[in-house]
């Protein structure tokens, strides 16, 4: 199995969100990369490490997430692998529950979502975001 973690989703991955899917609400799990120092795109000097800029995104979207109807369900660090292989673990391991898609789109576009995602881009070294049908607890 090939892990790969990546900062923004590809051309089908994007398609693949905006097409139809299930209904109502979904959870996307996030399993978190830091970069060792965080790094702007704007070329601001910064003595940030990745987990703090970080730290500054996941504020606002705590916001962000209440206006569309979401929350955070979740949200821990990585201690160890307890069963399989990989060979680089995550940093934190995040949970976000959404009304639906469309209210996940909503977020995204919010004006003050794209004031915070710039912090998001700094922190992260990448990430895996799983996107899960909320079936309910079995």
């Amino acid at each position: 199995m090939k892990v790969e973690n990546s900062v923004t989703p590809t051309q089908e991955q994007m398609a693949g969100f905006l097409a139809p899917g299930p209904d109502g609400p979904i959870s996307m799990v996030n399993l978190l990369k830091f970069k060792d120092k965080a790094t702007y795109q704007d070329g601001r000097e910064t003595e940030l490490t990745g987990q703090e800029a970080y730290a500054l995104y996941s504020r606002g979207v705590m916001k962000t997430l209440a206006t569309v109807g979401g929350k955070l369900v979740f949200s821990g660090d990585v201690s160890r692998l307890m069963l399989g292989e990989v060979e680089d673990l995550w940093d934190t391991v995040a949970i976000a529950q959404y009304p639906s898609r469309a209210a996940m789109l909503e977020m995204m576009q919010l004006p003050e979502y794209q004031e915070i995602s710039v912090h998001r881009s700094a922190g992260l070294a990448g990430q895996l975001n799983i996107e899960t049908a909320n079936a309910g607890i079995f």
